[in-house]
């Protein structure tokens, strides 16, 4: 059973708000309690309201933490990588429901993207945007193509892999240079791709991982609509892979790229 952690704070948030809220209109009504003690429900929602209230809005509209449970972003991304997540760079949405109330911003080619996984919303999935709507993608002999154009790569030698990531040591460490954003990525030649051509639709955007053979993305199950969009990584505020001497301190504060 999947556990809704922003439905239970926004309904916890909610219920301290209304315990409190009408405690308050009582004591200052007719039926002025006085001097009388708070009862232990009461008390309990004052002290946490102000605290549930501040968590919702940091996490629903500011920043969100996640954290990286799989290798399909290395090599940008490592097992264990703990990162936050800008909520507000691609629209402000209220919590639970995910509506859009102020148009912000657009996700961009490059961009690494936080979204509920189409197929089961309840999960959040990390992929990085490699094509927008209305762009004709591909994936062909391991390379991406836009609009008909290959997106070149630059090798980097023999990947080395650290901790719970070191089974992908020896993969090909590669740089793409898409539009206006350059990043690595992992290929493994001896591992057969999955290859096809698609019009990405409107309102959607073609995902992908950077570790490119160990990636369930847009090629496996489709686009991503915008409704589905949570938020753009930025930065990896923590990493402990207990296979790896627990926290890689080298890591602390990077910027995501």
């Amino acid at each position: 059973m999947h556990f809704d952690f922003s439905a239970v704070l926004t309904l916890a948030t909610f219920i301290t708000g209304i315990i409190s809220a009408v405690y308050w209109l009582l004591q200052r009504s007719k039926k002025n309690l006085g001097n009388r003690k708070e009862p232990v429900l009461v008390e309990y929602s004052k002290s946490f309201f102000p605290v549930l209230f501040l968590v919702l809005v940091l996490r629903s509209f500011i920043f969100e933490p996640f954290r990286i449970p799989s290798s399909s972003m290395m090599p940008t991304l490592l097992i264990g990588d703990f990162i936050l997540v800008n909520k507000f760079s691609y629209g402000v949405r209220l919590p639970v429901t995910n509506t859009k109330v102020i148009d912000v911003g657009k996700p961009e080619r490059g961009d690494i993207m936080v979204f509920r996984y189409p197929k089961d919303p309840s999960l959040d999935y990390i992929k990085r945007v490699i094509a927008l709507p209305g762009d004709t993608v591909g994936y062909f002999d391991k390379h991406v193509y836009i609009n008909g154009q290959q997106i070149s790569q630059e090798p980097l030698g023999l990947y080395d892999g650290v901790g719970q990531g070191d089974k992908m040591t020896n993969s090909l460490l590669q740089r793409e240079l898409l539009p206006d954003q350059v990043h690595d990525i992992l290929i493994m030649s001896e591992r057969p791709s999955i290859e096809g051509e698609i019009v990405v639709p409107e309102g959607h955007y073609f995902m992908m991982g950077d570790n490119r053979d160990n990636s369930n993305d847009s090629r496996y199950w489709g686009t991503v609509p915008e409704e589905n969009i949570v938020g753009k990584a930025f930065m990896i505020w923590m990493n402990w892979d207990s296979s790896n001497s627990g926290v890689d301190w080298k890591r602390l504060g990077s910027t995501i790229h």
